[in-house]
C-alpha cells in the first residue's frame, strides 16, 4: 500500500525557512503543535505526538519544544499554573483570559484595550512596540 503524503504543516514550513534540520520525530511534534487548539505543556505534547510515534522521548519533546521557541517559533505563556504552555508564534496578536477554577484558556482582542495600553505607554514617554495581557478570572456564573 503506497504511503499516503500529508500537507506539511504551518510549523514545518516555518522550521524550514529558518534552515531547520526535519528528522521525523520534529516533523510529528511540529504537526502535533500546528493542530493544537488549546495552549499544551510539554507533557500534553510529549502525549500526543508519543501517541502517533512511540519513538519519541519526552526529553526529545523538551528539546525541540527549547529549539522551536529560540527560532521563534513557538511562544511560551506562564498561565499561573506552574507549566510553561506553548502556542505557534505569528498567529497575530490576542491577549488571553484564563479561568483559574477550570485552567481553561480562552483568547481574545479588544481594540479599546489596545489603545489604552497604548495611551499609558506614551503618557509615560515611550512606544509600545510589544505586549502580553493576561487575565486571570474566576466565572461570575456556577457552571464552570
Amino acid at each position: 500500500m503506497p504511503k499516503i503524503a500529508m500537507a506539511e504543516s504551518r510549523l514545518e514550513r516555518l522550521c524550514a525557512e529558518r534552515g531547520m534540520r526535519m528528522t521525523g520525530q520534529r516533523r510529528t511534534i511540529a504537526r502535533v503543535l500546528s493542530e493544537a487548539e488549546d495552549h499544551p505543556d510539554v507533557e500534553e505534547v510529549y502525549r500526543r505526538a508519543s501517541a502517533r510515534d512511540p519513538r519519541i522521548s519526552l526529553s526529545t519533546v523538551y528539546r525541540t519544544v527549547r529549539l522551536f521557541e529560540g527560532a521563534g517559533i513557538l511562544e511560551r505563556h506562564e498561565f499561573g499554573d506552574g507549566r510553561a504552555r506553548y502556542e505557534p508564534a505569528g498567529l497575530g496578536h490576542h491577549d488571553h483570559l484564563i479561568n483559574i477554577k477550570t485552567g481553561e484558556v480562552i483568547e481574545f482582542s479588544n481594540e479599546q484595550i489596545e489603545r489604552l495600553q497604548e495611551n499609558v505607554a506614551r503618557e509615560l514617554g515611550f512606544r509600545l512596540i510589544g505586549h502580553r495581557l493576561e487575565l486571570f478570572g474566576m466565572p461570575l456564573k456556577n457552571g464552570k
